[in-house]
């Protein structure tokens, strides 16, 4: 109704003609956040990383031998290959448009469908394009193929003019995609060549069969201007690379590639790399069609299961009982992996595939792994037993700590003085034992009958918690919220932080999905970056993700995180009987016991997303959040107005 008012429209004024329908790339534009996560640096250079996919997908189905990665000085970004070219004929079921047409300005419009013509590949499958086209304010294609040149070119997802033949082009075969994003998406934000390069180097690692040229005419003192890239060894390259310098337990890397063809008569194939070493900490990049998955997945947990099996085997095999402790935190502290998997019709979670669903690419992994793996302990001995005195020596380290903490949880708890705020779980050690950082009592109640009472902890905050970057440091120590957070997690701030006296595995804030629930969320995760910042370096802190919308009918019922969902459900339905009925839940406190646990606080069915730190740009993260919550009000003003134009248009 308000906006009905606003705009001069009567309540009874709203019929069938107040009802918008946005065409593909009015969409686009209008909310990016559903196509490549939003309108910032990562989404920003996402656009590039779509249409290197597209090549790469040539690449790997074996029709292009190379790939040419360019950024120019006025910021626009070209993508070269040598594989088939789009085609260029008429769209048989589009009238009057060309295939090349089709792909640019329709979404889900795309080659990698039927699996005809891509037995993998990676890309928003029929939306990359399309999307990268509407957020760019030129783009422009170019298609050699049957010996003739073809070029088309768009803006804002708009073509300028019809597909045209511009020459001829004996020599060359291929396509080549060049374009600008749009500033008014993405503000004053630029391509950097520093994470070009590193994606653009990834990539050949990837696929050992491509080779990819890199050019920028961007100097930015540390970035070479021009390099080629092709490595024969694959993931063992790029992980040698990776250790290069520091001492490990085996002197080569477990590596391996199995055909996924040959032993489960399916397309596509897993290559791994894995070696542990004493000096640094761990870590495991995952793939999936050579599409990077940060938050891993199926073919990550495939992976990991073999070589846990394989690690205790062997020490039963070598009378090493201690191996029966060994977990997969043991395994993964200290070891540097590598994990990619090539796969038909992969099911991610979400549009930008931060995460890998599909359930076989689990048992493929797993059993391609395990074999390979237990030859490569038995061939070389000394390796393995060096990598399991350090796993062995990991786990008897952990179960100290967990013993400890078991001690210490009783002690720090007795010193606690927070009556009728912190509410414990019951739990005696530190892993799998999570604290909820709920906003206000009444959500604390709900929370309260929903929570699993051995694991789950809650901590109610009496409103905001002070911004701890605006505020003087003498009051960090007087602040009663902050005094409850630190006794509540058992540790100090700052320097004397220490992530071995956290009192969860997870820290999780569960705020309303509104704008002062995500101004307490900014708040806490302030705080917790400048004063407990290796708590989120190694993965403790959360983010809860509470649904707006609860959508019934009859017996049937589903939970929406927002807008775009709800609709989504609407349009498809529920399957049930009657017509659908929706309640939106203004905070949490209105969410009871049963809704909250089912969609917030189970485990088996709830949604978090972990707080991480973009490690691209060292220093970035820090310039921002001082920028925005520090005690300059000017430099948050200057923000705002850099900014402020490209804040889409909200409800009222």
């Amino acid at each position: 109704m308000a906006n009905d008012l606003l705009s001069g429209q009567t309540p009874s004024e709203y019929d069938a003609s107040s009802i918008e329908v946005l065409e593909d790339m009015e969409h686009v534009r209008l909310r990016p956040g559903m196509y490549i996560g939003g309108k910032d640096d990562r989404a920003l250079h996402h656009m590039v990383a779509e249409i290197v996919d597209n090549s790469m997908d040539e690449a790997v189905a074996g029709h292009a031998t190379w790939i040419e990665v360019e950024l120019h000085a006025n910021g626009h970004v070209t993508v070269r290959d040598n594989g088939r070219g789009i085609p260029v004929g008429m769209h048989p079921k589009v009238p009057n448009k060309s295939a090349l047409e089709v792909i640019f300005c329709t979404l889900n419009a795309g080659g990698k469908f039927s699996g005809d013509s891509y037995q993998t590949s990676g890309g928003l499958h029929g939306v990359g394009s399309s999307v990268v086209n509407a957020l760019s304010d030129h783009l422009r294609v170019e298609v050699a193929i049957n010996k003739e040149l073809h070029m088309m070119e768009f803006s804002r997802g708009v073509p300028q003019a019809p597909l045209a033949k511009i020459g001829a082009a004996p020599n060359r075969r291929g396509t080549a995609v060049t374009f600008h994003p749009d500033p008014d998406i993405f503000g004053s934000l630029e391509l950097k060549p520093a994470r070009l390069f590193k994606m653009a180097r990834s990539k050949a690692y990837l696929f050992s069969g491509v080779e990819i040229r890199w050019k920028t005419e961007i100097n930015d003192g540390e970035t070479p201007q021009d390099a080629t890239f092709k490595f024969p060894g694959g993931l063992a390259d790029y992980l040698n690379e990776t250790l290069a310098g520091a001492t490990t337990y085996s002197e080569k890397p477990f590596a391996g590639t199995v055909d996924f063809t040959d032993k489960f008569n399916v397309p596509g194939k897993v290559e791994w790399a894995i070696n542990w070493t004493p000096t640094r900490d761990g870590f495991i990049q995952s793939y999936c069609n050579t599409v990077p998955t940060p938050e891993g997945g199926t073919h990550e947990q495939g992976f990991w299961n073999a070589v846990l099996k394989g690690i205790k085997s062997y020490g039963e095999r070598v009378n090493n009982k201690k191996a029966t402790t060994i977990t997969r935190e043991d395994l993964t502290t200290g070891a540097g992996a590598l994990v990619s998997c090539f796969i038909r019709d992969p099911e991610f979670v979400g549009q930008t595939k931060d995460r890998l669903a599909t359930t076989d690419a689990q048992r493929m992994v797993n059993l391609a792994v395990a074999d390979h793996f237990d030859n490569w302990l038995a061939s070389d001995t000394k390796s393995a037993g060096a990598i399991l005195d350090f796993l062995v020596l990991r786990a008897e380290e952990r179960l100290r700590r967990k013993q400890e903490k078991e001690t210490s949880r009783k002690t720090a708890t007795a010193k606690l003085r927070l009556p009728g705020k912190l509410v414990d779980c019951s739990s005696k050690v530190r892993d799998g034992t999570e604290l909820f950082i709920v906003e206000g009592d009444s959500a604390g109640g709900s929370a309260k009958m929903a929570r699993n009472r051995k694991t789950q902890a809650l901590l109610p905050l009496r409103g905001k918690i002070l911004n701890v970057l605006g505020a003087a440091s003498s009051k960090l120590g007087t602040n009663a919220e902050i005094s409850d957070l630190t006794q509540a997690l058992g540790v100090q701030l700052g320097a004397k932080f220490s992530v071995d006296d956290l009192r969860y595995d997870k820290v999780i804030i569960m705020t309303d999905a509104d704008v002062d629930g995500a101004h307490i969320a900014a708040l806490l995760m302030t705080f917790f970056f400048s004063q407990m910042r290796p708590m989120i370096d190694h993965g403790h802190l959360y983010l809860a993700c509470p649904p707006l919308f609860r959508v019934t009918q009859g017996a049937r019922r589903e939970y929406c995180l927002d807008e775009a969902e709800k609709n989504a459900v609407l349009e498809r339905g529920l399957g049930g009987s009657g017509k659908m009925d929706v309640s939106r839940f203004k905070g949490l406190g209105e969410m009871d016991a049963k809704d909250l646990k089912e969609t917030t606080m189970d485990p088996t069915s709830r949604k978090l997303i972990r707080v991480s730190i973009d490690e691209d740009e060292p220093g970035e993260t820090g310039d921002l959040v001082e920028r925005l919550m520090g005690k300059k009000p000017e430099m948050r003003f200057q923000y705002i107005q850099e900014n402020a134009r490209f804040v889409e248009e909200l409800d009222v």
